[in-house]
C-alpha cells in the first residue's frame, strides 16, 4: 500500500505541473476552483436538486457523494476536485459539474475561468440548464418531461420520457437534434403513426426556419441547416417554402411498441435567454391514454 501511495502521489504531482501550462491561454486555480465547488456543494439544499433531506443528514448542504451523482461523475473524481489534487477537468466535466451544482450562467462561466478555460459562448452552448428550469425539472421524477433546446437536442430526461419515447442521450453529432433525425433516420419517425408525417415534418422544418432566421448564418442552426439541404430532399422542399411555425409542441399521437397508440397533450415551459424548452406530455384524466401512460413506469 506504501507503494501504491507513492505511486498515486507521484502522479498527483506530475498533474499538477501539467496544470501550470493548460492551453486556452489559461492556467487552472486549483485550491479556488477548490474552494468554489465546496462553497456550492453547501449552499445546495437536497429539495433543491429533488432529493429528500432524510433524518440522519446533519448539515444543510449536499453530500460529495450526491453532487458526483448529479453530474455523472465518480465521487472519487469529484472528491479529489474538492481537495484540491484531482486532473484538470476537461470542458465537457465542466459542464456536467454546472448541471450538477445548478450553476447560472455567470457562475458557470466563473468555474470554467477557474479551470483555466475561456468562457463559452452563450450563443452557441446550449446545454447548460438554467438552475430554475431544473428545480422545475427535478420536480417531474414521475412525468414524462425532458428540457430540449431550440435545436431539438435533448439535455436531460425522465425515465418516463425515455420508456415513451426512447433514450434520446445516446446521440452524438448532428444526430443529437431530433430535427436532423427525422429527415435523414427513418426510424425516428416509428413512434408517429403515417398519417402525421407530413404534419411533424412541416413543424419540424418550421421551428428550424424560426432558428435560422433569428441566429443567422454563423450560428449552429446555419450548419444544421445545411446538412439537411445536402442530405434531405424533402427538408430542401419544404426549406424552399420559408415554412412559418405555430405551436412548437401540439397535441400528439405516439406509437408506443408495446401499449399502442397514445393520445398525448405537450405542455412547454419556455426559457428565451438560453433558447432551451421543458416539455412535458400528459393525457386526459380518465382516458384509455392516460392508463397507458401510468403503465410506462412498468413498462419501462
Amino acid at each position: 500500500m506504501q507503494i501504491l501511495d507513492g505511486v498515486v502521489g507521484i502522479l498527483d504531482g506530475v498533474v499538477g505541473i501539467l496544470d501550470g501550462v493548460r492551453g486556452e491561454g489559461g492556467v487552472m486555480d486549483r485550491e479556488r476552483l477548490a474552494d468554489f465547488l465546496r462553497s456550492r456543494r453547501e449552499a445546495l439544499r437536497p429539495e433543491d436538486v429533488g432529493l429528500p433531506r432524510g433524518r440522519r443528514r446533519r448539515t444543510g448542504g449536499l453530500r460529495r457523494e450526491e453532487v458526483a451523482v448529479l453530474s455523472d461523475m465518480s465521487v472519487d473524481y469529484y472528491s479529489r476536485l474538492e481537495q484540491p489534487r484531482g486532473p484538470h477537468p476537461s470542458e465537457q466535466m465542466l459542464a456536467a459539474l454546472a448541471r450538477g451544482l445548478r450553476l447560472s450562467l455567470e457562475e458557470r462561466d466563473h468555474l470554467f475561468l477557474l479551470a483555466g478555460y475561456a468562457t463559452p459562448r452563450r450563443t452557441l452552448r446550449t446545454d447548460h440548464v438554467s438552475p430554475g428550469m431544473m428545480r422545475v425539472f427535478d420536480g417531474l421524477e414521475d412525468a414524462a418531461a425532458q428540457v430540449v433546446t431550440h435545436l431539438g437536442e435533448t439535455l436531460r430526461q425522465t425515465r418516463l420520457s425515455a420508456a415513451l419515447i426512447g433514450d434520446e442521450s445516446v446521440h452524438t453529432g448532428p444526430a443529437r437534434s431530433m430535427h436532423y433525425r427525422w429527415f435523414t433516420d427513418p426510424a425516428a419517425r416509428l413512434i408517429h403513426p403515417e398519417d402525421d408525417h407530413p404534419l411533424h415534418s412541416r413543424l419540424f422544418a418550421a421551428t428550424l426556419h424560426q432558428v435560422y432566421t433569428r441566429e443567422g448564418k454563423d450560428s449552429r442552426a446555419a450548419e444544421l441547416v445545411a446538412a439537411l439541404l445536402a442530405d434531405s430532399p424533402e427538408f430542401a422542399a419544404l426549406w424552399r417554402e420559408h415554412p412559418i411555425t405555430g405551436p412548437y409542441c401540439p397535441q400528439k399521437r405516439l406509437q408506443h411498441p408495446q401499449l399502442g397508440l397514445l393520445d398525448l397533450h405537450c405542455q412547454t415551459l419556455v426559457d428565451p435567454e438560453q433558447s432551451q424548452l421543458l416539455v412535458v406530455y400528459t393525457a386526459s384524466p380518465g382516458t384509455e391514454s392516460h392508463e397507458k401512460l401510468r403503465l410506462l413506469s412498468v413498462v419501462g
